[in-house]
């Protein structure tokens, strides 16, 4: 392996030699050749260049002004390509400077009764020879001719829905999916538009969020169908789980007036996961747990297994401590309580 010395005494070395060349005559020798190779170069390229030369480029074509109650049902060429012939450095400079414009098609200008249009290669060839130099020869443009078909159709609101999955990462979750906006306008002939109930987004696969996401992503339009916006922004809220513990009471439920339920322990302890957001909203108050006096005389045991009447939404993973209790029924008399035989 080289050190320090080693790789400064190869520098020097190397260094010695370099202007050992520069200063002798072979390097002078060498530069002289180098110089007038350059220079012929040059000569010879400006004199290339100087020739005529034929060449293809391509520009896009933008239908525009189309009205939203209108749906393209064909699929117009995206592109026009022209064949062109000019000197060499009038197409070097239409390759490395000039930006062609694209075709532009007016849908007020183009369309027809049939809704089915054709624009010739003529009604927009001036559009391209009007980006050319003067001494430039337009050849051939193709296709020779734009055509696109359209209809009208009704329309009608749906809501925006996923397609695809979001999955959070490990102890995370996915709070709310969220689009903006939440519901577009569908154009589509009335046969079809009776059948759409929701815009689907194309594909989406997200795995392993770990903080909130954002994207936009495109409508999946069926062909003849069109979607007014034709993309939404999604977001996936992602929040951390935590374990939270209450206790929640046991509640008698339909019991004579002169019936107690009294039960061991008198409360339930309940642990579950939820949002580190939602942590102090959520206490004990949001469960229930309720027992009908009918049941607890059809147990023929002194053992009931909890059960929730209510759990508020969001939380995962609940447990309870104990999962059953023991109970009594008392009877409330005027001079104290006395306990009965369930």
């Amino acid at each position: 392996m080289l050190n320090k010395e080693d790789i400064r005494i190869v520098y020097l070395k190397t260094k010695k030699r370099v202007k050992s060349f520069l200063l002798s005559d072979q390097s002078r020798e060498f530069f002289i050749f180098l110089f007038f190779f350059l220079v012929a170069g040059v000569f010879w390229l400006l004199q290339t260049l100087n020739n005529d030369y034929e060449t293809v480029f391509r520009v896009p074509v933008r239908l525009k002004n189309v009205p939203d109650n209108v749906v393209i049902t064909s699929e117009p060429s995206t592109s026009v390509q022209f064949r062109v012939k000019d000197k060499g450095t009038v197409l070097l400079n239409y390759m490395l400077g000039k930006n062609f414009y694209p075709v532009s098609l007016d849908f007020d200008s183009y369309q027809a009764h049939n809704n089915h249009v054709s624009v010739q290669a003529s009604q927009y060839r001036s559009m391209i020879q009007q980006q050319l130099n003067a001494s430039t020869q337009l050849l051939a443009v193709s296709p020779d001719t734009l055509e696109y078909i359209y209809s009208t159709g009704k329309s009608k609101v749906v809501p925006v829905c996923l397609q695809g999955r979001a999955e959070a990462a490990i102890q995370y979750y996915l709070a709310d999916t969220i689009f903006a906006p939440d519901s577009v306008t569908v154009y589509a002939p009335t046969e079809e538009l009776d059948t759409i109930r929701a815009a689907y987004t194309r594909p989406v696969d997200l795995t392993d969020i770990a903080d909130t996401t954002t994207l936009t992503v495109p409508l999946h339009a069926p062909k003849g169908i069109k979607f007014v916006p034709a993309e939404t922004t999604i977001t996936f809220p992602v929040d951390m789980y935590t374990e939270k513990t209450v206790e929640v009471p046991i509640e008698g439920i339909n019991f004579p007036s002169d019936r107690i339920l009294r039960t061991f322990p008198s409360r339930i302890h309940v642990t579950f996961q939820v949002g580190l957001s939602r942590f102090r909203k959520v206490n004990g108050s949001d469960f229930h747990i309720s027992v009908s006096y009918d049941e607890l005389l059809n147990l023929g045991t002194d053992k009931y297994r909890v059960k929730f009447d209510r759990i508020p939404a969001g939380i995962t993973n609940v447990r309870v401590s104990p999962r059953e209790v023991d109970f009594l029924i008392e009877q409330n008399s005027p001079g104290g309580t006395t306990p009965t035989i369930p």
